[in-house]
């Protein structure tokens, strides 16, 4: 299969990101000399679907080192980065990505990677496994296993598990320490605020931030407003978690209370119809809109195009007007990146050194993948990551730090032990 990418886009800028964000990730750096090493994915194929940019592409490089046959593909049709595409698809890999593609079109890509008939899938949001559970049954012959990166893409799994039709064994990488505790809190919260301010160039200081949904990824996005002067509130469902953000020194309340007052409405939830036309209608003018979660449902841009006043457009690159009447008025509204990933969409997405500790989880259970199951195979289950892959790669991100910690002497270890069920 030839890859399917825009070759009119720059090569060498491709190549030079890739090049770049290589030489920030150290712990897959580590990872490609036991792959170049060992080749454990030898006559395998991996099917990947991740945000095609760079880091996308140093983890499918790395794979593909180890001996893979690699097909990769993007998960968001505003996040792939065509130069990026065009350089990987010269480096042994097998893209299916362009920019900007309709809903169809980037299905065919995802089912393009699909008919490598894959041993081991590598999903972000669910999208593969829920093809090769409808609509490709017949690429999932050699199926292995595969691990899943976001909160998303877990909440989708679990449910495929429930109904009995989650077609392989899957790794919840998401849920690893070495990702949620930094990729989520960490990344989300730079790389949110980041592509707010380059998008719109405007301060955040002083500004009400509204962050709908406090898990970590609401947490970092929060944090990071703060930081910045944003006062902020946080919108919850989970009392829990609504104390948390308390306790933070954040301000809680209903959305619907919130829209009266926010200047910046960002959702971090996983669900849908979060911000309604009927939240709309109370936002003063010149709300800015964005989404921080997987999908571009969480921000109803259905009720945006119904309800506007004026025919929306865009009034800078990646933002669109819309007016809306509302009960004072009418109000211009603001959406970035169409109501999707905005960090992505409309940035470079998470930091080098964030994505090298989440990727290396990708990397890792795939080779366990790869290297176990023909000893123990794996049945259609949801499974944690085990704690030996985080452990080895939290080990291998303190020593590319020249970081030291201490250990427990034998006596300590008994006295703990002593205390265990």
């Amino acid at each position: 299969m030839k890859s399917i990418v825009n070759t009119s886009a720059s090569f060498e800028e491709g190549v030079k990101k890739i090049n770049w964000v290589r030489s920030h990730m150290p712990v897959l750096q580590k990872i490609e000399q036991k792959f170049i090493e060992e080749k454990p994915f030898q006559g395998l194929s991996i099917a990947l679907s991740i945000h095609m940019e760079a880091k996308t592409a140093n983890l499918a490089y790395v794979l593909s080192q180890g001996g893979a046959d690699v097909y990769a593909t993007g998960s968001n049709v505003l996040s792939t980065q065509d130069d990026v595409a065009y350089a990987l698809s010269t480096m042994g890999v097998t893209v299916c990505a362009i920019h900007g593609v309709d809903d169809a079109t980037y299905k065919n890509h995802l089912k393009a990677v699909l008919s490598c008939h894959p041993h081991i899938v590598i999903d972000d949001g669910g999208d593969l496994i829920d093809l090769l559970a409808e609509e490709c049954k017949e690429y999932s012959d050699r199926l292995i296993g595969g691990c899943e990166e976001t909160t998303t893409g877990i909440l989708r799994l679990k449910a495929r598990e429930r109904d009995g039709s989650l077609p392989c064994a899957m790794f919840a990488v998401n849920d690893a320490k070495c990702k949620h505790y930094y990729d989520n809190k960490y990344g989300t919260g730079q790389s949110v605020m980041t592509a707010i301010m380059d998008t719109t160039n405007l301060v955040v200081a002083g500004k009400t931030v509204v962050v709908a949904g406090y898990g970590w990824c609401g947490k970092g996005v929060a944090m990071r407003a703060a930081g910045m002067g944003a006062n902020v509130i946080v919108t919850e469902i989970d009392p829990f978690k609504a104390l948390d953000a308390t306790m933070n020194g954040f301000r809680v309340m209903t959305m619907e209370e919130a829209s009266k007052i926010g200047d910046i409405f960002i959702t971090v939830t996983g669900c849908k119809d979060v911000i309604t036309i009927d939240h709309m209608r109370n936002m003063k003018d010149g709300a800015i809109l964005c989404n921080a979660g997987h999908f571009d449902c969480e921000v109803s841009v259905k009720d945006l195009k119904e309800h506007s006043i004026i025919t929306p457009y865009e009034v800078r690159n990646n933002i669109v007007e819309y007016l809306i009447s509302t009960y004072s008025g009418a109000s211009s509204i603001y959406l970035l990146a169409e109501g999707r990933l905005v960090n992505l969409a409309s940035g470079d997405g998470h930091p080098s050194e964030i994505m090298d500790m989440s990727f290396a989880v990708q990397a890792m259970t795939s080779y366990y993948l790869a290297t176990h199951v023909n000893e123990h195979p794996m049945t259609p289950h949801l499974f944690a990551v085990p704690d030996s892959i985080d452990d080895e790669i939290g080990k291998i991100k303190l020593e590319t730090l020249n970081l030291n910690i201490d250990k427990l002497t034998e006596d300590q270890e008994k006295y703990l032990n002593s205390y265990s069920v």
